[in-house]
């Protein structure tokens, strides 16, 4: 259960900053106050309405677009440039979480397969000492 919900939340995190990365546009198209076309990767389709642009001096359609901006600036840093003291918690950390649960999984087993021997003589009533 553990290691599945470590996935989950490395998988999630993974896609957040793959999203905040992103930039994306979207387009609309509005007749009159009504919401006619919708578009995320180009721009919207018109309502097509036929208008002599001669008669009509104002038009009833009008195109809005939103843009989202993500993030542009990533900061890449490199190790030497981390102060000492989070680079002594990291070892810590490292230290007692990845390294310390390897080492306890890790437990062999020789002798798994063969049964404990047989007992000939029960030497506590041999000698007659009993626990009370």
């Amino acid at each position: 259960m553990n290691k599945v919900l470590q996935k989950i939340v490395s998988v999630s995190l993974a896609f957040l900053v793959l999203l905040s990365t992103f930039s994306f546009a979207v387009d609309k198209h509005f007749c009159g106050d009504f919401l006619v076309a919708v578009s995320f990767l180009g721009d919207a389709d018109g309502c097509s309405m036929d208008m002599d642009e001669t008669i009509i001096q104002k038009s009833c359609c009008k195109d809005e677009m939103q843009e989202i901006k993500g993030q542009d600036k990533l900061k890449l840093s490199s190790f030497e440039e981390v102060k000492f003291d989070q680079k002594v918690f990291l070892v810590a950390f490292f230290e007692a979480f990845i390294l310390d649960k390897t080492s306890k999984t890790e437990s062999k087993t020789y002798y798994k397969e063969f049964p404990p021997p047989d007992i000939e003589v029960d030497i506590q009533v041999l000698h007659q000492t009993f626990l009370i």
